[in-house]
């Protein structure tokens, strides 16, 4: 099992904080990392995404949302195509502080066989785009929020 978990203050409602991170249709205009997601935010269904790291990889994977808590949490799991050998789960969290002040968790919880083998090679090209996004989120609704 491998963790890349990164964290980030927003000064902005949890409402609004969700609204941005559940709006797919708009995360081409904003989002570094995650360059577009086809499907909705509703537990059972099949996303489509499309990555783009900061190491200039691209990638697209097809996971199930699992978990859609509204203001709170969302979260995805996918699979690679032998199941077991690569799995990975997103897990988005806002936790509220103040009425206009949120604290933003992004992480992910990669699983499988092939983790222990190319589970280093994730720190930094993941990390840094989880970062990247987690900026253009914060700048996004708190232009939105004011």
């Amino acid at each position: 099992m491998k963790e890349i978990l990164t964290e980030i203050d927003i000064n902005a409602s949890a409402s609004k904080t969700w609204e941005i991170l559940t709006d797919f249709k708009n995360f081409p205009q904003w989002n570094p990392f995650i360059r577009q997601i086809d499907g909705t935010p509703i537990v059972g269904t099949k996303l489509k995404i499309y990555l783009h790291t900061s190491g200039g990889k691209n990638r697209t994977y097809q996971p199930i949302v699992t978990k859609a808590e509204s203001n709170h949490e969302l979260r995805w799991y996918g699979k690679s195509f032998i199941p077991g050998f690569f799995n990975g789960e997103r897990i988005f969290t806002i936790d509220s502080f103040e009425t206009s002040h949120v604290h933003f968790v992004h992480k992910e919880i990669f699983t499988g066989i092939l983790v222990g083998i190319i589970g280093n090679s994730l720190d930094k090209d993941m990390y840094q785009s989880f970062t990247k996004m987690n900026n253009a989120l914060k700048q996004r609704v708190e232009q939105i929020a004011i």
